[in-house]
């Protein structure tokens, strides 16, 4: 297993050190030239607490299962590479990259309400462009900025297996130039429904979001819905699956949706007192845009755990 652990953390730091990888919003941006959807990339919002010197096995499958809890609520830092094949005019296939960064900051507003907070902040985006003469071309910038505020009922309320929440997600037009974000303000619901396991995680993430401003004629409807499954063996592995189903309501009949299915391995290490999850996961895209849709994707996310900064509860009751 420590073997694998080292081959986990080599492949990581290949991975960093290489071109970012790909991913802002759902649609396509509403000015320059068509660019392939992108998933907003929601892997599991928390982290776990430092563990103690001489960490077990049983002790690590622990730490995974917060992680892949979507409401837990200790605080963590996610590093996200995304690889993804893209269908191109005439048959071709391209690739279109992004690195985001989601910090995961849950607080405690009572003691049986949690508030999680998550940013998303693309910090590199390049994308497959076709300009007005049919030629391609890639563009290169930041991407949109997206931010989702879960309110998520303690297991005070729902006891420890029910994950629930729901919230209000905004996306705002941040990204450096037209071609690599959607130019507008949006805004929708989102929620989180899910069952927690012995050895085992089942939940699904939907957002929806519609444009309420900003530049270009193009309106917004756009849904991003993660699925995710997991399964823990013990001793920090886990085997798992979190896709995002991607829905462009404004497209033609036939081009609106992406569905991709995924397999994937985590592993949970520890560096000195830090923990820090690795997982890669492998994704296909069988339903899909003909043009600049997702085929398949790599993706590879680093998962630290912080202190928590905002510590108690802000509301005594």
């Amino acid at each position: 297993m420590r073997s694998c652990a080292r081959l986990l953390a080599a492949a990581a730091s290949v991975a960093w050190c290489g071109d970012a990888f790909a991913q802002t919003n759902s649609l396509a941006p509403s000015s320059g030239s068509p660019a392939p959807q992108m998933a907003q990339g929601l892997p599991p919002l928390n982290a776990a607490p430092t563990p103690a010197p001489g960490q077990s096995g049983d002790e690590l499958t622990e730490i995974n299962k917060k992680l892949l809890n979507p409401v837990s609520t200790t605080w963590s830092l996610i590093f996200q590479q995304n690889n993804y094949g893209i269908t191109l005019p005439e048959g071709h296939v391209g690739h279109q990259n992004n690195l985001l960064f989601q910090p995961v900051l849950p607080v405690a507003v009572t003691n049986d309400w949690n508030l999680i907070n998550r940013p998303v902040l693309p910090l590199f985006n390049s994308v497959p462009t076709v300009d007005a003469q049919g030629n391609l071309g890639r563009a290169t910038g930041f991407g949109d900025m997206s931010l989702v505020e879960i309110l998520s009922p303690s297991a005070n309320l729902v006891g420890p297996n029910w994950l629930l929440g729901a919230g209000p997600t905004f996306i705002a037009p941040t990204a450096s130039n037209g071609k690599v974000g959607q130019g507008k303000w949006q805004i929708g619901p989102s929620a989180i429904l899910g069952y927690l396991g012995d050895k085992f995680i089942l939940a699904v993430f939907p957002q929806q979001w519609w444009s309420v401003g900003g530049y270009g004629s193009q309106n917004v409807s756009q849904l991003d819905l993660q699925y995710a499954a997991a399964y823990l063996p013990g001793d920090g592995w886990s085997t798992e699956s979190s896709p995002n189903i991607l829905v462009n309501w404004n497209a033609t009949s036939g081009e609106k949706v992406t569905f991709p299915v995924g397999l994937g391995i985590g592993k949970v290490v520890k560096f000195g007192p830090l923990p820090v999850k690795f997982t890669l996961q492998v994704q296909y895209m069988p339903a899909r845009p003909d043009l600049f849709g997702q085929k398949w994707n790599v993706q590879l996310r680093i998962n630290p755990v912080i202190p928590k900064l905002i510590k108690g509860v802000l509301f005594d009751e």
